[in-house]
């Protein structure tokens, strides 16, 4: 089965291509887009028939660009999906399009897994258009099941230097991914990597303490120093410790990130 991969961040990527090498070795990955736009091309160029056309697809649901429900709207997806995101409210829109199965990060082998087989019974069914159909009330009741805990991380056990040391999440100002590697840095100006993308760190950490400011950043609430508006709507952040980047607010973000603040 040929599966492409459509998602932002490289680690993620990275990580999901093992999961899906572990969980089916005759899998082949085809092929990986990171936005709206290289999605769109991307199917454009390999159409259904042609040997690197995919099976199914991988599909985290923010992109670099945007979100990726407007690939529906540029072009067919002929395929199944597979929705991979930390954003549970996208769900019931997400199984109105060709989706087969909805997946909250981080994922699961055994969810993976049963994803994966649900597409085996599905495509061996007699009518195609079936692989498209999914009970919205089956979905309601699973997105009860994984949505209700709210035990949210509490610490970090990171590398430093030639020992192990714990770091308290509430010891932490902000969260950032560089070159595909995630990192946090302390209120100490301390900075240390982890091995979750920041859709994973996004789902672990408490949403009245954090905030998922851009592709890039997760801030903590007390990290905010200082909040001034900046070009097309966004909002630039200072941060304490002061990060390397410019931390912006999207546009799109920006009311949510100032009621958060507000509260």
């Amino acid at each position: 089965m040929n599966v492409l991969i459509i998602e932002d961040e490289e680690l993620a990527v990275r990580k999901l291509t093992k999961l899906l090498q572990d969980v089916d070795p005759t899998l082949t990955i085809v092929g990986t887009a990171a936005s709206v736009q290289a999605s769109v091309n991307w199917l454009q160029t390999h159409l259904p028939g042609q040997p690197s056309a995919p099976d199914l697809i991988l599909m985290d649901i923010e992109l670099a660009d945007g979100q990726s429900f407007e690939i529906f709207e540029q072009t067919t997806v002929p395929v199944p999906v597979i929705f991979t995101t930390s954003y549970d409210e996208y769900a019931l829109r997400a199984f109105k399009v060709n989706s087969i199965d909805y997946l909250l990060k981080p994922i699961k082998r055994h969810e993976l897994e049963a994803s994966l087989e649900k597409h085996r019974q599905l495509s061996a069914k007699s009518n195609p258009e079936t692989a498209s159909l999914v009970s919205i009330d089956a979905l309601v009741q699973q997105l009860r099941q994984q949505v209700v805990p709210t035990d949210y991380r509490r610490r970090f056990l990171v590398r430093h230097l030639s020992q192990w040391v714990p770091i308290e999440v509430s010891d932490i100002a902000y969260f950032n991914s560089e070159e595909g590697v995630s990192l946090f840095r302390t209120r100490a100006n301390q900075k240390y990597s982890v091995d979750y993308t920041l859709d994973e760190l996004e789902a672990m950490l408490d949403p009245a303490q954090f905030f998922r400011a851009n592709r890039q950043f997760i801030v903590d609430i007390t990290s905010v120093q200082q909040i001034h508006p900046y070009f097309n709507n966004k909002l630039k952040l200072t941060l304490k410790p002061s990060p390397d980047d410019e931390v912006l607010v999207s546009r799109e973000r920006a009311t949510d990130f100032k009621k958060w603040m507000g509260k």
